[in-house]
């Protein structure tokens, strides 16, 4: 039996602005003129990190990969490899050094070095839902955390692992929530920091876009070992598809009792809040990002104390980049 067909669209930022929506929508009428709407899935997916390609349209599952797709095309694409299993040679990939068509994705040279690890859902996955994740084996990791119930043993497993801050500082991840776990306290806190203050920095962005659930499962086993309560991810208001997507990915958590009271029945409990910043560069330091959260202004503070000790509103918070827990 020939393997289901599946068409997949760069739901990115970049992708969104060249012209997504259009190609999406053309997609649908050539579809639905040949009786395939029922039949084929169009899956809206992350960034797939090609951002000067977009849109980017990939037909699943041969991996053929469209870039700078118009609605004119869209019928010639559709013909060739969702109706037949070939490709549309003149649409496809031109390599640059010799201009030769490439049409499988994993064969392009932007593609084919890259081991992808944060990133490894984006193109595959709808950032809308939960199910794409949970089959990836989505909060497997949360779930056999809680079924251990050994925070302990979770910040040693992270200390272990050598897992660093990547927001730049590089500070060991582990340390950080053993400080925060061993801070004196009965109501600790964990941040996500989302604020990246480079304008050409899009790297959270794209984590949050394209698999949102990665970074919620992240500060959810984060709370689990620290015994934090109550989460924040402090994110840039022009990011507006990655609040969109953390939002509804915050929704869908708690309607399967995920993430709220009493998560997946272990007796543990924890929620987030998105927190939206105005851009200020200097909020994407740790101290002045808790203040903006606090409602005042964004000023960095004097350290020690430092936020594992005494954070958001005095009280021990843990505070990572998007992805370090993603």
């Amino acid at each position: 039996m020939p393997a289901q067909k599946e068409i997949r669209i760069c739901a990115g930022t970049a992708c969104h602005a060249s012209g997504r929506v259009a190609v999406r929508e053309a997609i649908k009428e050539e579809l639905a003129a040949r009786g395939l709407t029922d039949t084929v899935p169009i899956v809206e997916t992350g960034c797939h990190g090609f951002c000067e390609q977009g849109p980017i349209v990939v037909i699943q599952p041969q991996g053929i990969f469209y870039p700078h797709v118009k609605p004119a095309q869209v019928g010639k694409i559709i013909e060739a490899s969702v109706v037949g299993d070939g490709a549309a040679e003149k649409l496809l990939y031109k390599d640059p050094q010799t201009g030769a068509p490439v049409a499988h994705e994993r064969d392009i040279a932007f593609y084919n070095l890259q081991k992808r690890l944060v990133l490894a859902q984006n193109g595959k996955i709808d950032p809308y839902s939960i199910d794409d994740y949970l089959a990836r084996k989505g909060y497997g990791s949360l779930a056999k955390v809680l079924i251990d119930n050994d925070p302990e043993a979770v910040v040693d497993l992270v200390e272990e692992s050598g897992l660093r801050g990547r927001g730049g500082a590089g500070f060991p991840t582990g340390t950080k929530w053993r400080l925060t776990r061993n801070a004196p306290g009965d109501f600790k806190y964990v941040i996500c920091n989302a604020d990246e203050g480079d304008p050409g920095a899009f790297m959270d962005r794209s984590v949050l876009e394209g698999n949102p659930h990665a970074v919620v499962e992240g500060m959810i086993i984060a709370a689990f070992a620290i015994g934090a309560s109550e989460g924040y991810v402090y994110v840039r208001a022009e990011y507006p598809f990655a609040v969109q997507r953390l939002t509804r990915a915050l929704e869908q958590a708690r309607e399967r009792g995920i993430l709220g009271d009493n998560i997946l029945g272990s007796g543990f409990s924890f929620d987030i809040r998105i927190s939206q910043g105005a851009g200020a560069f200097v909020c994407g330091e740790e101290t002045a990002l808790m203040a903006s959260i606090e409602g005042r202004r964004g000023m960095p503070r004097t350290r020690p104390p430092y936020p594992a000790i005494e954070g958001l509103w005095g009280k021990p918070t843990n505070i990572n980049n998007v992805e370090t827990y993603a």
